[in-house]
């Protein structure tokens, strides 16, 4: 425990009874883990940004050769006439 948890334990522990505090503080720190384990989820780790900017260099690599063959085949029709 922190200083900060036990001057909390402390304070519960003269109003409410020393089980009752110790039971408050648990509920505390279960309904902290699980907020923090539901945002935990939410946030992107570094292999989801890998793997975000490697789909996107293909995507785009995609995109330049394709346009680059329409504009060849134009540019060869283009030349043709």
């Amino acid at each position: 425990m922190s200083a900060q948890e036990l001057m909390v334990y402390e304070i519960f522990k003269t109003k409410l009874g020393e089980a009752e505090a110790s039971t408050i503080l648990e509920y505390i720190e279960e309904k902290a883990e699980k907020k923090i384990s539901e945002k935990k989820d939410v946030f992107l780790t570094k292999e989801d940004k890998v793997d975000m900017i490697k789909w996107m260099f293909i995507f785009w690599l995609g995109a330049v050769g394709t346009l680059s063959g329409i504009m060849f085949t134009m540019l060869n029709a283009y030349l043709k006439k």
